[in-house]
Order: C-alpha cells, then sequence, then structure tokens
C-alpha cells in the first residue's frame, strides 16, 4: 500500500473528526476531499466506517450523562420519554436508509456537483434560520416533546443527501420546531448515537464480503483520526454554538461548496 493512501485516510479521518458534529456536513467533506485526492475505497464504505470513531468520540463525553438517564430509566417517567423520543426520531433514517441505499451509495455518494451544491443551499438555510426572530420554548433536549423529536427524525432524513449535514438538519429543525441553539445541538448530538452507529452496522452487513486487509488498515487509521479530532471539536461546539450562533458554518458551507464547483468545473480530482 502507497504511503499517499494512507495519508489520505488520515487527512480524511481529520476532517470526519473535524466536521461530524458542526452543521456543515462531514460525510459531504470528506466524499469531495476524497474525489480532489483521489482517494478509491470499493463501496464507499470508509466514509460510513470511519464515523463510527467520531460517534464514539461523543459517547466518552456524555458517558457519565447516559449512565444516569440509564439508571433512572425504572424510576424517571422524564428519563424514559427521552429515550423514546431519541428512538422516535431515529425510526425515519431507518426506514429510508434501508430503502435508498442503494441510490444513495451509487449515486449521490458519486456526484460531487450535488455535494458541492447541497453544501451552498444548506448554508444559505442555515445563514437564513440563524436569521429568523425564532421564539425558544424548549431549553433543554430532554424537554423535546415526542411529535416533536419525530419531526426533528423527518429533517434528519434530508441528511441522506451529501452536503447536506445531518447535524444541520436536525438542528435547524429543532430550531424551527422550537428550541434553542444550545438544546437543539445537543439533541443532535444524542440522536447522532444510534443513527450513526446503525448506519456503521447496516453498512459492515452490506459491504461483509468487500473488506480487505488493506481497506481495513484504511478504515483503522480514519477511525482513531476521527476519533482523536471529535474529542476535542464536541467539548467546544456547545459553548461556540451558544455565543456565535450558525453563522460561521453557514459561510464555511457556502465557501466549501462554491470552490468545489469551481474546481469541479476545471476538471480538478478524480
Amino acid at each position: 500500500m502507497e504511503t499517499g493512501t494512507l495519508i489520505d485516510a488520515l487527512i480524511l479521518g481529520l476532517i470526519e473528526g473535524l466536521t461530524e458534529f458542526i452543521p456543515v456536513s462531514s460525510t459531504g467533506h470528506i466524499l469531495l476531499a476524497g474525489h480532489f485526492l483521489g482517494f478509491e475505497n470499493p463501496g464507499r464504505s470508509f466514509e460510513i466506517m470511519i464515523q463510527l470513531g467520531a460517534i464514539l468520540a461523543v459517547l466518552s463525553v456524555y458517558a457519565a450523562r447516559l449512565m444516569r438517564i440509564a439508571r433512572a430509566i425504572p424510576t424517571d417517567p422524564n428519563a424514559r420519554r427521552f429515550v423514546v423520543a431519541i428512538l422516535l426520531a431515529f425510526v425515519p433514517s431507518v426506514l429510508m436508509g434501508v430503502l435508498l441505499y442503494d441510490f444513495i451509495k451509487t449515486v449521490l455518494f458519486e456526484t460531487p456537483v450535488v455535494i458541492a451544491i447541497a453544501l451552498i443551499v444548506g448554508g444559505i438555510v442555515l445563514l437564513l434560520v440563524d436569521r429568523m426572530a425564532l421564539k425558544a420554548r424548549r431549553f433543554d433536549a430532554m424537554d423535546y416533546s415526542l411529535p416533536m423529536a419525530f419531526a426533528i427524525g423527518l429533517f434528519q432524513v434530508l441528511a441522506m443527501i451529501p452536503g447536506v449535514s445531518r447535524s444541520g438538519a436536525t438542528i435547524v429543525g429543532a430550531l424551527l420546531l422550537g428550541g434553542d441553539k444550545r438544546s437543539a445541538a445537543e439533541f443532535s448530538f444524542f440522536l447522532a448515537m444510534p443513527t450513526m452507529v446503525g448506519a456503521f452496522a447496516y453498512d459492515a452487513y452490506r459491504n461483509r464480503d468487500a473488506f480487505t486487509g488493506s481497506q481495513t488498515l484504511l478504515i483503522a487509521i480514519g477511525f482513531i483520526a476521527a476519533f482523536l479530532t471529535a474529542l476535542v471539536v464536541v467539548r467546544g461546539v456547545l459553548e461556540f454554538v451558544s455565543r456565535r450562533g450558525f453563522a460561521p458554518f453557514a459561510w464555511w458551507r457556502i465557501g466549501v461548496g462554491s470552490v468545489a464547483l469551481i474546481l469541479l468545473a476545471f476538471g480538478v480530482g478524480g
């Protein structure tokens, strides 16, 4: 295996960890970066598999809180309702992910122009929502109602288009439905756990015969890089969002999408 390929895997893992929990689309970023680096991987499983590294990072950060919720389930109705809310929000992505798996992996993942446009459009939407005078009614992710949680799950389905951003879609949904910025980002963190573990498990099952020793090494490198960088990022996201809002992320999306379209127009990468 060439050293350059190993370095590419490291770079993509770093990008995954840096972007997974901010509303800029980690999948869109690593797919575009992989395209311009000329990074090839059978079945596009690398991009899905390394996301588990980022999820383990958020699990470690929220481990104590998750344990408190788990212990409270038998006696605390609020804890039970919160778990049900996360599962309800998870359901739409499960159904659509299974139904559209082949289309997503063979068409959307392989169309850089769609990814770049989705980044730009998503950035514009994020800017508009960030500037709207929305009245927040819920300030704790654990207080989100079941209908609100399910509706956020419907927003998450939009993120099956690479470039839309899973966290961006769920955060925008939560804001439009009455959540404040901090609780919207936090609910997105919790929803990411079953969503991404499910995507990892399903993709691993579908591609179980395609893994080779070299591909496993690449995934391991990307996985570790994603875990370490996400561990740093996830600790600061809530504070940053509370202070600065989502405009910086929106402009970043628009910039990356625009540069990608220009490069694609000149036939760069691939």
